[in-house]
């Protein structure tokens, strides 16, 4: 059988405080908050979205080990990373790194580093064409 896995549709982040983590989200990067179900919520971006479940509350199933700073994720964006750093500086986010050159899947990146209230490290970048 030849798989062939097509995109990203959502990604889990748990967050210590559902609150600040849907808020850094919508006013740092853009994204829509949406709730949803019971109780649930999401911050969508393109044709993807982050869920974002509550420490405190038990969601099934779930990840073996949840703890709420271990992702580590690029987002591509279509704004220059340099506007998206002068932005999420005046939001009274610390740049980690950049802009710096990198190589990702999509192929060569500029991209900045910074880090979201959970410590989830957050790269964005643009594809350099």
């Amino acid at each position: 059988m030849d798989i062939r896995i097509r995109g990203l549709d959502h990604l889990v982040i748990t967050a210590g405080d559902l609150t600040a983590t849907v808020d850094f989200y919508t006013r740092v990067l853009g994204m829509k908050h949406v709730a949803f179900g019971e109780g649930l919520h999401a911050v969508h971006f393109g044709d993807q979205k982050f869920n974002i479940h509550d420490r405190a509350t038990e969601v099934s199933p779930k990840a073996r080990r949840v703890v709420p700073g271990s992702q580590d994720f690029c987002l591509i964006s279509e704004t220059p990373v340099s506007l998206v750093k002068q932005h999420a500086e005046a939001c009274g986010v610390e740049i980690e790194e950049g802009p710096v050159t990198r190589q990702g899947a999509a192929g060569t990146l500029l991209s900045i580093y910074f880090r979201d209230p959970d410590g989830n490290l957050v790269e964005v970048c643009n594809v350099v064409e």
